[in-house]
């Protein structure tokens, strides 16, 4: 009998999903409660899968023998309780991807800023230094189908919380936790220790042959690592402080010690600014220095890294005005890391579908570096109540194009506008990448 699997959400990881669990002979359903993009439909078409759109066939799905849930829904969804009080078991694309990678190893990164730097900065060291690797998963390929459809030696995999909620026995060769700050709060109950948890699961299949990298100088880490009995090989970085193995900054220089290994570079090399990202890089160092890269290949990589598109990308100069897209800053701390890297008079662009935003975590960074907030989504009192006293000027928008003109008339010479929403962009946009893309075109349109 072929075991009966249900594919539920068809976007990324559901297709892949469900084309790699086709592939391996399970029985497949894709069901979406919403309508597929076209790319999805004909791939589900071209692979014969058996797929519904627009509504979901309850009974079909509660006949399965296990059911792979696409991270983008959440635990209250109506279907999701039914499979869950059904008690069919659940599992994640990452999951199934690693029932069927073979020899094949991961590095996995997670953490709530940071990880899609991080990832690619790994990619990249792996791609300098000759590795068969694949660049997958919350990054926007999905690891599933990357297994199917062009197995590799090495998967680089960007591991959301979401992701991390329903593995079983997932284990990366090499994990890399970056930071926790309170982020989705809205899919964990309000509960921070949830999504605190959530992130921890990445080491939970870990055994002392795998690797555990974690940032010593975040607090909510160390504050939860004592109370866990760790089955890994524990790897400290840190900005602060010397570690013994792992990594650290001593004044300009970059050290990292991992077993016979030792490499020291200076920062001033690193091709991605800002202190936020000498901790990736640092992060991304002892990630491939674990794997056996050898420190040339790591430093070649580390100073001829392109940072990401939507990630503090360098926009245009229009008439003296620097034009920075950050739109990929969907949180609070990710705007706090945007802001702490500016060096001249700021005017800075928020606002979106706010996730339970804290906005006093910027206040001080604001009322040091900000000149002009515009507001550029549909509900702006939030960040109009949080700011009204501190910053002289505030203009609400409701479109890309509104806001780059309102900030570019705000904007003196030598002034730069930070495009950095600490929101998601659900109210106005697509997601990030078309928020990003609009300002962008906005500002070309000057």
């Amino acid at each position: 009998m072929q075991k009966k699997i249900i594919i539920l959400g068809g976007g990324e990881s559901g297709v892949g999903a469900a084309i790699l669990a086709k592939q391996q002979g399970y029985d497949v359903f894709l069901s979406d409660a919403g309508s597929l993009k076209d790319k999805y439909r004909n791939e589900l078409q071209s692979m014969g899968i058996a797929f519904e759109e627009g509504s979901h066939s309850v009974e079909r799905i509660l006949a399965a023998d296990e059911v792979m849930k696409s991270p983008g829904i959440p635990e209250k969804n109506e279907m999701v309780k039914a499979i869950r009080a059904k008690g069919i078991p659940v599992i994640s694309e990452i999951e199934l991807a690693y029932r069927h990678k073979g020899n094949s190893k991961i590095v996995a990164i997670t953490g709530s800023n940071g990880k899609s730097t991080t990832t690619s900065l790994i990619y990249h060291i792996c791609k300098t230094a000759g590795l068969d690797c694949a660049l997958v998963g919350n990054i926007g390929y999905s690891f599933a189908k990357q297994v199917a459809e062009a197995p590799k030696a090495w998967y680089i995999a960007e591991i959301s919380s979401f992701q991390l909620d329903d593995i079983q026995t997932f284990r990366p060769d090499v994990s890399v936790l970056l930071n926790i700050t309170e982020d989705h709060l809205d899919r964990y109950e309000y509960k921070f220790e949830n999504y605190i948890n959530s992130k921890f699961k990445i080491i939970q299949n870990q055994t002392m042959n795998d690797y555990f990298i974690y940032n010593e100088d975040d607090e909510v880490i160390m504050k939860k690592l004592p109370l866990l009995t760790l089955h890994t090989n524990p790897l400290p970085f840190s900005m602060k402080q010397e570690v013994k193995k792992g990594g650290y900054i001593k004044g300009d220089q970059m050290m990292l010690r991992i077993q016979e290994e030792r490499v020291s570079m200076s920062i001033y090399d690193f091709a991605l600014k800002g202190k936020h990202n000498q901790s990736n890089t640092m992060a991304a160092g002892i990630a491939a220095a674990t794997i056996g890269i050898r420190k040339e290949k790591i430093r070649e990589a580390v100073k001829n890294f392109n940072s990401l598109e939507h990630r503090m990308e360098f926009v245009a100069m229009v008439r003296g005005v620097e034009f920075i897209n950050d739109s990929k800053a969907t949180n609070v701390n990710s705007t706090w890391y945007a802001l702490e890297s500016m060096n001249k008079p700021t005017i800075l662009i928020l606002g979106g579908t706010d996730k339970g935003n804290d906005y006093s975590l910027i206040e001080d960074l604001v009322k040091e570096k900000v000149k002009a907030i515009i507001c550029m989504g549909v509900d702006n009192k939030k960040i109009i109540e949080a700011f009204k006293d501190i910053v002289p000027v505030i203009v609400e928008t409701d479109s890309a194009k509104k806001a780059v003109n309102a900030a570019f008339r705000a904007a003196a010479k030598d002034d730069v506008v930070l495009l950095s929403p600490a929101c998601a962009s659900f109210d106005l946009f697509k997601n990030y990448e078309d928020r990003g893309t609009q300002f962008k075109e906005a500002v070309k349109e000057l």
